[in-house]
């Protein structure tokens, strides 16, 4: 299945996506794509806001856009390794039958699946601005990477994959 169809069925269940997704087999090629897809997703959300905040502030917008790209490309992938590793370490003292893989790809999947309400988000950080709008929609986005994560996190615990 295409990961757009994926990504639009997580938003019903994200166990039963998950379950699908641990039943392909172990491929770290894959979880890393999710990874990289997501970081590079959330750089663009990110776009629409450090062009609003460059305009205000009279900053350059290619320092702002090539830090960004640093954080989200090369130092977020290696951080959402660690949490991905952390979660797992926690859930094996916990006796879960969970794996390293079925850890790190209900993370990875998490932020791909969630990027569509993240991209929201960056619009309306750049059009709207700071304010109540720009609330709600992260806290959306937050709630629904958690259930998406958690979701995944047990699904793959129960496959113990």
């Amino acid at each position: 299945m295409a990961a757009t169809r994926d990504i639009v069925a997580t938003y019903l269940g994200p166990g039963k996506v998950m379950r699908r997704l641990l039943g392909e087999g172990v491929r770290e090629d894959r979880a890393l794509i999710y990874l990289m897809i997501g970081c590079l997703m959330v750089f663009v959300a990110q776009t629409p806001r450090l062009a609003r905040e460059a305009f205000e502030t009279g900053e350059n917008l290619q320092m702002l856009m090539g830090a960004s790209l640093m954080a989200w490309l090369f130092i977020a992938p290696l951080l959402l390794y660690g949490l991905g590793g952390l979660t797992y370490l926690v859930a094996r003292a916990l006796r879960s039958k969970i794996t390293g893989y079925g850890a790190r790809l209900a993370l990875f999947w998490a932020l791909l699946a969630s990027c569509p309400v993240m991209l929201l988000w960056g619009l309306t950080a750049g059009f709207v601005g700071q304010g109540i709008q720009l609330t709600v929609v992260g806290f959306i986005w937050f709630i629904l990477f958690m259930w998406f994560w958690t979701g995944g996190f047990r699904a793959a615990a129960a496959e113990g994959v």
